[in-house]
């Protein structure tokens, strides 16, 4: 019965999900702006973006049949299976041998998956995002195909060590593996977050420091204000328009050593003011301990779903099910099996953090008004709007299901009822 549920649910959620799309595209063909987008954005902007959303929708709806095709014969005809017994004839590994089974296993899913989507990627961004102005002249094939061989290199890298200590782990664990697994991971978690930005991002742009200019002075002023206390120790600019005309910003690092990135894009698009106004949301983040309060969350939803793969591993029908004669014992593919059955679950917790996600950026929105940076988190908004091409209009369903941020207009309107009650 796991199979069929499983292949169950994905259809439900695909047909959900395509209703979904419908409802969003209608308005992606509205051609006058509603009232009151009218003082906000341009009508030029306005129709470049129902443009641009428009042909992402199409194509997202042409790829996701392709990926929901894919995925539902790769069961039915326990694609699967067959690569796990390939294995050791085609590598000459023992079948004994769980440890590199697994990972020569992993590592072809991981390349037929690569292969299978690489069509679409070519297109999103050599069409799609072309098409649309946001593919730079920097972005060429050779880059293109470098930066794959570059995502394979770091997945074999650092994911065949993980997956060899989750596999001892689980083995090594006894009943209790989960908890030793849990511990394991909230602690690569950590690891990450100092390897992420020192290692892996310099490889794909280059970050270099933010030159002394009054942008700087009015970042770290901010940064040091009584009211915040944020320890900036280092403040980056990577080159974001070597790929994208996308903007973007973001924070990382340890209790006092938090550094700030800014992306190229972001700094040609908006005004000083603008710029440290939205990076005042974003401090507000830390300050409100919402990436804390995320990191909690977070983990202990995966103790609970660690926790319940330990009742599903030794269940010998949910091997067979999908064809895995004899292989219950086999952890990779335990790990994969246990997430189409966790898949209902992992929908409901996903609503759930797109419901508090949204929360957690309106009390941003007013940690930044209270600030005083009001009329210009208000410009800010308006401009990443404008220049990221969002969009203008959504579906009130197709926008709580899929957006964690709410829509332009709400956060506008609640920034301009904190601001008559500030001052």
């Amino acid at each position: 019965p796991y199979l069929e549920a499983t292949l169950a649910f994905s259809t439900l959620v695909f047909l959900f999900e395509t209703y979904l799309d419908v409802r969003q595209y209608r308005l992606y063909h509205v051609q006058s702006r509603p009232d009151d987008l009218k003082s906000l954005i341009s009508e030029r902007k306005f129709l470049r973006s129902q443009d641009y959303n428009a042909d992402k929708a199409r194509f997202r709806f042409l790829s996701s049949i392709a990926f929901e095709i894919e995925g539902a014969l790769s069961v039915l005809c326990f694609v699967y299976p067959y690569l796990w017994e390939g294995v050791p004839k085609w590598f000459g590994v023992s079948e004994e041998s769980e440890l590199k089974r697994s990972l020569l296993f992993q590592g072809l899913c991981i390349l037929i998956s690569k292969v299978s989507h690489l069509p679409f990627s070519l297109y999103g961004t050599f069409v799609l995002e072309d098409r649309h102005g946001f593919k730079t002249k920097h972005m060429t094939l050779g880059l293109f195909f470098t930066d794959m061989v570059k995502e394979l290199a770091l997945t074999a890298i650092i994911g065949a060590p993980l997956m060899s200590i989750l596999i001892t782990l689980i083995k090594w664990g006894g009943e209790w593996f989960y908890l030793y697994v849990w511990a394991f991971l909230l602690a690569f978690q950590f690891l990450m977050m100092f390897i992420y930005p020192n290692f892996i991002q310099p490889c794909f742009n280059k970050v270099e420091p933010l030159p002394k200019s009054p942008l700087r002075t009015k970042i770290e002023a901010l940064a040091s204000r009584e009211d915040i206390k944020f320890p900036l120790k280092k403040l980056y600019q990577i080159d974001g328009s070597k790929r994208s005309g996308h903007s973007n910003a973001y924070m990382y690092g340890f209790c006092n050593n938090k550094r700030i990135v800014l992306f190229d894009t972001l700094i040609r698009q908006s005004t000083e003011t603008e710029i440290v106004a939205v990076l005042a949301h974003e401090l507000g983040h830390w300050k409100l301990s919402h990436t804390l309060k995320n990191m909690v969350i977070l983990s202990g939803q995966m103790l609970a779903m660690l926790w319940l793969f330990s009742r599903f591993i030794g269940n010998e029908e949910l091997y067979q099910s999908f064809g895995f004669e004899g292989s219950k014992n086999a952890t990779v593919i335990g790990l994969m099996l246990f997430s189409s059955v966790y898949a209902p679950i992992s929908q409901v917790t996903g609503l759930l953090m797109t419901v508090w996600s949204r929360k957690c950026e309106f009390e941003a929105d007013e940690f930044a008004v209270r600030l005083g940076y009001a009329p210009n988190l208000r410009s800010g908004l308006i401009k990443l709007q404008e220049e990221n091409l969002g969009t203008m209009v959504p579906d009130w369903l197709y926008s709580a299901y899929h957006h964690s941020h709410p829509p332009l207009v709400q956060r506008l309107e609640a920034i301009d009822e904190k601001a008559k009650k500030s001052g």
